[in-house]
């Protein structure tokens, strides 16, 4: 059956993420840190899908305030066709210059660390918020495929492609295709996993994140589930924990 496939082959990536990409998942997770025991802020990005772990980290249950997704309209899917759509947006994220008028409203500082999030790792969205990031002295972790970084000349004018800017790289463990299912009779194949093998990663530095902070004595406020809150204004008090970080980063 497809779908019992589906579940085999998705294990099996993610059995493999924990062996081959362990060791830069603790090398981000200690940079992330490092950025937020200075009081300062963990930005994520990414266009497309790539949006979806970036909008997943933070707010969400079991996050926690310094995590900080960018978000950027035009680069998450609001349509299919037509203004906000797929065509419109797989066009703009190979503008090169695009994400100089993005990022110019954050303030980026040494301090800081850039999650840049992209399968194939060749558009100029991600690759210039990484250029972006670097030239203001952050710290760069790209969740890319290096399969599709061996096998894909790079399109950016740079001559470059996300892996090369970074400082730590994540393989995200999925093949070029993205899509694992091979179908009787279809010529392409379906059930994409950089998804969850993205999600997984990020979940993993969070927790990672987390456990490096405690081991500094530093305790970060965390949304919980209003369910099992011990008390009712629990994440009130998070969500004016996350002003107070923004006066700081801002």
């Amino acid at each position: 059956m497809s779908a019992e496939l589906y579940f085999e082959k998705i294990e099996k990536q993610l059995n493999q993420l924990g062996k081959n990409s362990m060791p830069d998942i603790l090398k981000a997770a200690e940079a992330m840190a490092n950025s937020i025991a200075a009081d300062r802020v963990v930005y994520y990005f990414g266009s497309g899908h790539s949006v979806i772990p970036c909008l997943d980290v933070f707010p969400r249950y079991g996050s926690f305030c310094g995590l900080q997704p960018i978000h950027n309209t035009p680069l998450m899917w609001q349509n299919v066709i037509g203004p906000g759509g797929t065509p419109e947006l797989l066009w703009i994220e190979r503008q090169e210059g695009y994400l100089q008028n993005v990022l110019k409203y954050y303030v980026i500082k040494p301090e800081d660390t850039f999650i840049v999030i992209s399968h194939g790792g060749l558009n100029a969205a991600a690759i210039e918020c990484a250029m972006i990031a670097k030239e203001h002295g952050a710290t760069v972790i790209a969740l890319t495929s290096m399969q599709n970084y061996h096998m894909n000349p790079a399109k950016h004018s740079s001559g470059k492609k996300l892996a090369d800017v970074a400082d730590i790289v994540i393989d995200n463990g999925a093949p070029p295709e993205d899509s694992i299912i091979e179908i009787d009779g279809w010529e392409s194949p379906v059930a994409a996993s950089s998804t969850v093998t993205c999600l997984t990663i990020s979940m993993a530095l969070v927790a990672q994140t987390a456990a490096n902070l405690a081991k500094r004595g530093i305790e970060i406020p965390t949304f919980v589930s209003p369910n099992v809150a011990k008390t009712p204004d629990h994440n009130e008090k998070v969500y004016q924990a996350y002003v107070d970080v923004r006066r700081k980063i801002y």
